[in-house]
């Protein structure tokens, strides 16, 4: 077929793409320990290939793969899970293959390949089932309650106590005592659950698991948010910081969500952020108020 440069440039992209892909998830297929998401993986390596192929039957020409991005997906994937990490490199195809319009009319099987193509992978990345996904209920848990609880108890120890080092060490007691409390109530909330199997045959959440995800995800919140008044002597300017630091890890946590298992991302920020800062702002009105009517001076 004689095809014009544009058209002929834009098949040598989807070539990249297409070869790019298989080489990450062959690379993925290799680390997963569950044969299920292996041969799923699989599935997905090879049907890049043979995308890679029928555009390069086209081109006449081959392609060699992105070594940097295979590279970049491959530890994202590592870090922080293979599905976020798929997921998050199929959306960024999805952005750069929004020309695939143009091939339609020049390639006759274009418009069947390209449905084909998103259809089947659609199905296939539904199949993957993650352990860490698993227990995303768990971690948001851990994370709603530590942010809006200590995000409260610390905007109202700053009003009430006025003295950064104070804040800290009283916000850390508060924090430790809740995760563990949190994590008990997971494990006890857990364990009276049915226990269903996951559509991969995995079996269902383990309560000890659910635990440590929620009490870990709460620790891990209640050092980010106390560290300001650690390091800062102003406890206005801590306040501040933490603040920000909520906002931020409300904003990373929910866009992990929103890739992994294709949620909402917005709806799911706004009512966090919104939670989390009423009680902030609440709780430093009570600070407030406390402070001034029983004259207390730390």
């Amino acid at each position: 077929m004689d095809l014009s440069p544009e058209i002929r440039q834009k098949l040598l992209a989807f070539q990249r793409v297409e070869i790019t892909e298989n080489h990450i998830y062959s690379r993925l297929a290799g680390t997963v320990k569950s044969p299920e998401n292996r041969m799923v993986l699989e599935r997905i390596a090879a049907d890049e290939m043979r995308h890679y192929e029928k555009w390069r039957s086209y081109t006449g020409e081959s392609v060699a793969p992105d070594h940097a991005a295979i590279s970049k997906y491959f530890w994202i994937s590592r870090i922080l899970g293979f599905t976020f990490g798929v997921k998050l490199m199929e959306s960024a195809e999805e952005k750069a293959q929004g020309g695939y319009g143009q091939l339609v009319g020049v390639i006759p099987e274009a418009e069947a390949i390209m449905k084909d193509e998103q259809e089947h992978e659609t199905a296939l990345l539904g199949m993957l089932d993650e352990e860490r996904l698993r227990y995303t209920g768990s971690m948001v848990l851990g994370l709603n309650d530590a942010l809006v609880e200590l995000t409260g108890a610390l905007a109202g120890l700053t009003l009430a106590l006025r003295d950064a080092r104070l804040i800290a060490l009283t916000g850390s007691v508060t924090g430790i005592a809740a995760a563990l409390s949190m994590a008990a109530s997971s494990y006890l909330s857990t364990k009276s659950e049915d226990p269903t199997p996951t559509r991969s045959g995995a079996a269902g959440k383990n309560p000890l698991k659910a635990s440590v995800y929620t009490g870990v995800a709460y620790i891990l919140t209640v050092v980010v948010l106390i560290f300001p008044y650690l390091v800062l002597s102003n406890y206005y300017v801590s306040l501040a910081c933490t603040l920000t630091a909520a906002i931020g890890i409300i904003a990373a946590f929910n866009y992990y969500i929103a890739v992994a298992r294709d949620e909402p991302f917005k709806s799911r920020f706004l009512e966090m952020a919104g939670l989390s800062l009423s009680v902030a702002a609440f709780s430093f009105l009570v600070g407030f108020l406390m402070r001034t009517l029983f004259g207390v001076e730390v």
